[in-house]
């Protein structure tokens, strides 16, 4: 674990507007301090509430040492856990998602309800009492048809972010939604390289001509900007506006989450290499060419909702230099493939981007790695957003740094 001093003089020597230096990118020890400070303390998106379509429908996901489980419970509800036996520590769930009707250790079957509950313990002395040895909870909470968790013991409010993106949202529909097709992969680099890739399109002209054929790359629509400095994007909000469509910036106050909504190039309504609709218009959207409604929440998700369709997009880390990257792409319930989309259709434009953005990724921390590495300066214009997330990040690390307790010590 990197020490207090030690971090707080890295965190002092950052230039402003300039790439952070290599140890923010490489170091073992910072990267320790950036689940303690960010990862163990902030709301991390888990999944869809879509990929529990029925009662003992898990997914599970490895939050830096902690392996979660997130279950919809025999009353619908949604719940998080520790994915850990209370036995002997075994992991309860090992497969990325599935269904169950209870939650069984594979070790010595002790089997818990969905709820958390012990329900079967076999042979155990008297006196034990199983309602000691439920699973450990986790907060869990659900935003735009998502579920996020925190394993911090005391967690931030969620409650402005859950208000504005279940407000903005709500015309997808997103209690109707099933998932269409999902795509996991690693990306052999840093997480905070993957977010800041995103939040710039100054690179996409040269690494994403699929995107690009709907994506629009103005920089005042897609960086910091509230978008409306753009005549294309002022015009788009307004048109919105008025079909009651929430589609008008809106930031937090700590710049940790965002949305606003962008109209595609001309008359694009879709990702597709065609620009047509890639699946059946959602019920509750006015207009096929409603663009696309941004919503990033740091650390971990950037997503886009359609008129046709929901992408949802998950970061983890897993070690200084990987991260796992999953994407979701959601469509009506009714929607049948084959009949009313065609999956290749639907996927391939962000199929073909994640993959892109994976090699810029990877060359990006290949560079990094080497001592010659110097962090240049960001474009205020095409790379405003990379410097509204770095802000965010380096206040976060600063305000750790001024309570030692968020950094715990080996």
């Amino acid at each position: 674990m990197i020490d207090n001093g030690h971090l707080a003089t890295l965190l002092d020597a950052q230039t402003k507007n300039h790439a952070l230096t290599r140890p923010f990118y490489t170091d073992a020890g910072l990267y320790r301090a950036d689940l303690e400070a960010i990862w163990y303390q902030d709301w991390i998106f888990a999944a869809s509430v879509a990929e529990f379509p029925k009662a003992g429908a898990y997914v599970t996901l490895q939050l830096g040492e902690y392996p979660i489980v997130v279950v919809r419970g025999a009353d619908g509800q949604i719940r998080a856990f520790h994915n850990v036996c209370r036995h002997r520590g075994q992991r309860l769930c090992s497969k990325p998602s599935g269904t169950a009707a209870k939650l069984v250790c594979p070790y010595h079957q002790w089997t818990y309800e969905t709820d958390g509950r012990l329900l079967w313990a076999r042979d155990m002395d008297a006196g034990f009492d199983a309602s000691k040895h439920g699973l450990k909870p986790v907060q869990c909470a659900i935003a735009a048809g998502m579920v996020f968790v925190c394993v911090a013991e005391e967690p931030t409010d969620f409650a402005s972010v859950q208000a504005a993106a279940d407000r903005y949202t709500a015309p997808h529909g997103m209690g109707d939604l099933k998932v269409a097709h999902q795509s996991r992969i690693i990306e052999n680099g840093n997480w905070k390289l993957v977010l800041e890739n995103n939040r710039e399109c100054y690179h996409c002209a040269g690494s994403h001509p699929s995107l690009c054929r709907t994506f629009n790359d103005d920089p005042d629509l897609v960086g910091s900007d509230d978008s409306l400095s753009s005549p294309a994007g002022a015009a788009h909000v307004n048109r919105c506006e008025d079909a009651g469509l929430p589609s008008r910036y809106l930031i937090s106050e700590n710049e940790q989450w965002r949305l606003v909504r962008i109209p595609f190039v001309g008359d694009a309504v879709s990702y597709t290499m065609d620009g047509k609709a890639a699946a059946p218009k959602l019920p509750g959207m006015p207009f096929a060419n409603a663009g696309t409604l941004l919503f990033f929440h740091y650390p971990n998700t950037w997503n886009h909702f359609l008129s046709d369709h929901v992408l949802n997009f998950r970061v983890l880390p897993v070690s200084p230099t990987e991260s796992e990257v999953v994407t979701t792409w959601l469509v009506h319930k009714d929607a049948v493939e084959g009949r009313d989309y065609d999956l290749n259709r639907l996927t391939e434009v962000w199929l073909a981007t994640n993959d892109e953005d994976r090699r810029v990724v990877e060359e990006n921390q290949a560079g990094i790695n080497s001592p010659a590495y110097e962090p240049g300066p960001y474009s205020a214009k095409q790379e405003s957003g990379v410097i509204q997330f770095i802000d965010w990040y380096l206040a976060t690390m600063r305000r750790a740094v001024a309570a030692p307790a968020r950094l715990a010590a080996e």
